[in-house]
């Protein structure tokens, strides 16, 4: 049992979302965000999220004594229903953060966990460790810096933040705590790196509230549809603001905007008139000045209420010239064309569309680099390692603390699956934990492989060719068949051709390899491999072949 303390990262390094780390003095073990990423479509068909390999956890679960979320982003609580089945251990966090956790295990079987609801400043002991929980400007409300006390000294974790001195709630980030705990010592500094490339400071999330006033102003005469993220209960409170001043109704659309709006006005995060909100059903009592829906879809998600209706699939609502529709959120990398087809669509209906590259109706969540400098500055760490962000920010983070003035022996990049070691003498990588992905399909985790997505993906670009026949089970004779079905492999008018081209093949194959002498999977194989070639030959795809062949008689 080591007296040190040991840090593994399985989570949040190269790559963006999937946010753990893994704290572990003698016999006790915390574990810091427990997040999910989403998937590449053309990489990962069918996947819904992407979480932790655990196997270190589960392996060691006697020792997990509980889970410290820094907030409640998807990319840091996502992966809390699958990690909580194998193994259980009380939550800490804010009461946002926890109403959104409660939410999302009541989606998994109701899965109880304790909680514990903390406080800025508060101080929770938890075995060998100390975790005082720090207030921070971030994108949605009860979001933490942390700073890890153990006898071999503080670790100040910075979750996700942003320093904003005149945020929408008016508490601004507690940079004088910051401070004073870097005046006490620090011996190791975890900083996140998402907008560690662009320079300057990220602009307060009022400025928002300002340019949406102006649009508000603009579109007085249109129904008003606003797309947001849904966790951004802060831009939800200022069009909140905005729409009772301009005496505007208000009807929340989308599972998650209608349940964070929920969570948040419960617990207080998040003020509104209950007359001032109404169902979608109510919406043609009012004339259009008088109507603001707030939805989902500002990702171009398909299945999102906007995307919807920008493709008149929205039965209750139909969008028109007499609407105006405002994104006031940024596409995630790899969302872009997503965004633009939803955009295209909705101006193609004759909306008014207004976006990002056309007015300023979006502000990050994340510190730019000189806010990062500031932290840097206040924590002054004795070691330091970037955290959250692809490997080109993670490196230009280690860049900025050395030109700082930290000794590059003393700045490190780590990497998923390295176990760190802090002792008086002081920190260096010391091995590695399982680590990995666990791809999701629908609420199971683990069951989906390679091989799997490897067939989704010949299913979508190749599609697929089944072949069916009978044999006497005596003779070895053909007895009905081949019969050919295709998906997804020839147009309409050279289907009949192409299927007769294939019977062809398969007759070919038995007379190389009938049923009569042969192991009936070999006899399979050579059709499935004639098959394929025919397809490689004449229309250069290699879709899958399914031959199914069944013995009629004895």
């Amino acid at each position: 049992m080591s007296k040190n303390l040991r840090i593994s990262f399985l989570g949040g390094l190269g790559e963006i979302g999937k946010n753990m780390t893994v704290f572990e003095f003698g016999d006790d073990i915390i574990v810091v965000d427990v997040g999910l990423a989403f998937p590449d479509p053309d990489k990962m068909p069918g996947i819904d999220m992407v979480v932790q390999d655990i196997t270190y956890l589960i392996r060691n679960k006697d020792k997990v004594k509980g889970y410290i979320i820094t907030h409640g982003h998807e990319d840091h609580i996502g992966g809390l229903p699958f990690a909580l089945k194998e193994v259980p251990a009380p939550i800490y966090a804010s009461r946002m953060t926890l109403g959104l956790i409660e939410h999302k295990l009541r989606e998994h079987s109701g899965l109880k966990v304790k909680a514990v609801a903390v406080r800025p400043r508060a101080v929770v002991k938890i075995g060998a460790f100390s975790v005082e929980f720090i207030h921070v400007n971030h994108s949605i409300p009860g979001s933490f810096a942390l700073a890890i006390t153990t006898p071999l000294g503080t670790v100040f974790h910075s979750g996700d933040l942003k320093i904003d001195l005149t945020p929408v709630d008016g508490q601004p980030i507690d940079l004088a705590r910051i401070g004073e705990i870097g005046r006490r010592g620090v011996s190791l500094m975890l900083c996140e790196s998402t907008n560690i490339e662009r320079e300057g400071f990220t602009m307060s999330e009022t400025t928002v509230g300002e340019r949406l006033e102006e649009l508000f102003e603009q579109y007085k005469s249109k129904r008003l549809f606003i797309t947001s993220f849904a966790s951004n209960v802060h831009r939800m409170q200022q069009i909140l603001d905005l729409a009772q001043k301009y005496k505007r109704k208000v009807t929340f659309l989308g599972r998650s905007m209608v349940a964070v709006s929920d969570i948040a006005i419960k617990l207080g995060e998040m003020k509104a008139r209950p007359e001032n909100i109404i169902e979608i059903s109510k919406l043609s009592a009012f004339k259009n000045e008088e109507i603001l829906v707030l939805l989902t879809g500002s990702q171009g998600e398909p299945n999102a209420a906007l995307s919807r209706m920008a493709n008149g699939e929205f039965s209750q609502i139909n969008l028109g010239p007499d609407d105006a529709v405002i994104f006031s959120a940024s596409p995630i990398a790899g969302n872009e064309g997503a965004v633009a087809d939803v955009v295209n669509n909705l101006i193609h209906r004759g909306c008014e569309v207004v976006y990002e590259r056309l007015a300023a109706v979006h502000v990050s969540g994340h510190a730019c680099q000189e806010e990062l400098k500031i932290i840097h500055a206040l924590v002054r760490p004795r070691n330091f390692i970037p955290i959250h962000g692809e490997y080109k920010m993670l490196k230009k983070h280690c860049e900025m603390a050395k030109r700082m003035g930290m000794p590059a022996r003393n700045v490190f990049m780590a990497d998923l699956g390295e176990c760190w070691e802090l002792s008086a003498s002081g920190l260096k990588k010391v091995g590695s934990v399982p680590h990995g992905s666990r791809l999701i399909d629908g609420y199971g985790a683990g069951d989906v492989d390679s091989s799997v997505l490897r067939d989704r993906q010949a299913l979508a670009e190749d599609g697929i060719c089944v072949v069916g026949l009978g044999y006497d089970g005596k003779t070895g004779d053909l007895v009905s068949g081949p019969d050919v079905i295709m998906k997804g492999l020839a147009y309409a008018h050279e289907l009949e051709k192409v299927i007769i081209d294939i019977r062809g093949v398969v007759l070919e194959s038995l007379s190389k390899m009938p049923f009569n002498g042969n192991d009936i999977n070999e006899v399979r194989n050579q059709i499935r491999k004639d098959v394929q070639n025919y397809f490689q030959k004449n229309f250069n795809r290699r879709p899958i072949v399914v031959s199914m062949l069944e013995k009629v008689g004895q």
